[in-house]
Formats: C-alpha cells, structure tokens, sequence
C-alpha cells in the first residue's frame, strides 16, 4: 500500500481553515515495531465526488426519519436492532439529558460492511447542525488522516461517536452519558463486524475499553473489543489545538495499517 503525500505541520491559522497537517519527523514506536515512515503530507481537503466503494456493495439507504414518541433504548433492546430500527431509536432517543438541548442526533456514516471503524468523541456544532460525524475542521483533518493509509470515508470505512448527542459547549461526555449511548455504539459495532476500530481520544477508547485510559500511554498497544483489535490515538480536534502531535498520530496510524494487514494476512491463510 502505497504512502501519501507529506505530511506537513502549518501555523494555527492554517490549522482553521484547511486540512492542517504539516511535515513531522516521526519518531521509533513505543513498541518493538518497527520505525514507521516519515509522515507523509496530508493535502488541504478539495471538494469531490463521493468515494466510489471498491466493493461495489449497494450503497445504504438514507436514514429514516426518527420516531419522536420512541421511548428510550436499553441495553436489552439494542441487541437484536437491524440498521433502519436502530437509527430510528438514535435519532428518537431521550436516554440522557443530551437530548435536550440537540437540533438532531448523529448515528454514524459509511460503509455498513467496513474493514475499518473510526469511532470518536460526539458531535460539534456543525455535526449537530448536518446530522453527520465528523464534518468541522476536524473533519477534514480526519479525511486527510485517512487518505494518508490509503483509505476514504465511507470507502471501507464507517464513522461514529461514542455519543449520538452534542454536549454542551463541546464538553467532554459525562460517565453516564457514554454509559447511555453505548448500546447503540455496541450495536453499530455488531452489525458492522469491523476487522479494526481506532478510538479516537480519550472518551471513546474508555467507552470502548470500559477502563480509564491515557492516550500518552495506551499508544501503540493493540487492545480487544469482543475479539476485534482497538488501536488507540488523538482526536483530531486535539491535533487542530496541538499540531505537534500530528507526527505521534501517523505513527498510530501507521501502527494500524500494519495491525490490519496482519489480520487479512491471518484471515486469508
């Protein structure tokens, strides 16, 4: 698989308008793995047609309305949720007091048989406002992430948050609340059976994982979700504040591209 541009670090105020991603000198994983590649350059994102899935799968049909008079899901009733119930539950849900103050909830976007599942914090303004993950400035920043290892959003790969909700203030999500929302994460993972999640900052690997976790020391470590590997790294809002790190999150993501090949190698023998 072949490598992508450089990835180079630009000032703040780049950082606020475009894909920020600047050229790093990367550094030898924590682990005995070996030393990945420099970071390559992660473009300013450009408008364009839609990812065409390689696999030619039937693309999902738009998300159903949501069933307002739909009393909350509980861990119970999430198990046996096909795609269209469940996003009607999402989108319908009052199981904390997130839903109070949201314009809509945000279920996820993507490939519903993807390889790869990208699992983040909660919506921001602009998620909240489109109904759609990871669709602000660091949105673009993750799709100049995935470009990088080769992959596109919504070609092999399905997005979510571990809340369905926007927290005030783009606060952190509260215990109780990842605890609410993660029945429907659950199911998402269920119903995707992904070969590999990345757990993109501190509140969705501790969802994931149900422990307290720290990025600094949960990376390069392959972690287990039911049997499927979780790999842990920044938040790209994170990285939007912090652009040093950036050359700290391509060796995560390097980390990851070699943690997948090692799965289809073992799946393919």
């Amino acid at each position: 698989m072949g490598l992508g541009p450089i990835w180079r670090l630009r000032d703040a105020a780049d950082a606020a308008d475009s894909a920020v991603a600047g050229s790093a000198e990367h550094v030898a994983a924590a682990s005995a793995e070996p030393t990945p590649p420099a970071a390559p350059d992660i473009p300013s994102p450009v408008t364009a047609e839609p990812p065409v899935d390689r696999r030619d799968k039937i693309p999902a049909s738009p998300a159903p309305e949501a069933e307002p008079e739909t009393p909350a899901v509980r861990v119970a009733d999430a198990a046996d949720l096909d795609w269209d119930t469940l996003t009607r539950k999402i989108l319908a849900c009052r199981e904390c007091a997130l839903c109070e103050q949201r314009t809509q909830a945000v279920p996820g976007v993507g490939d519903r048989e993807a390889d790869w599942l990208f699992v983040g914090e909660g919506p921001g303004a602009e998620e909240d406002a489109r109904g759609e993950p990871f669709v602000g400035k660091a949105g673009k920043l993750l799709d100049a992430m995935l470009a990088a290892i080769d992959l596109a959003r919504g070609d092999n790969v399905y997005i979510a948050n571990a809340v369905k909700c926007r927290p005030p203030m783009n606060r952190t999500p509260e215990p109780a609340e990842l605890a609410a929302c993660f029945p429907y994460l659950a199911r998402q993972i269920a119903l995707i059976r992904p070969r590999l999640i990345v757990a993109l900052g501190r509140p969705a690997a501790q969802a994931l994982l149900n422990t307290d976790i720290r990025i600094a020391s949960a990376r390069g470590r392959c972690f287990d979700y039911q049997g499927i590997p979780v790999i842990v790294t920044y938040h790209p809002a994170y990285l939007l504040r912090n652009p040093l790190d950036k050359a700290k999150a391509w060796e995560d993501l390097c980390f990851a591209r070699r943690q997948m090949r090692e799965r289809l190698d073992k799946d393919n023998a």
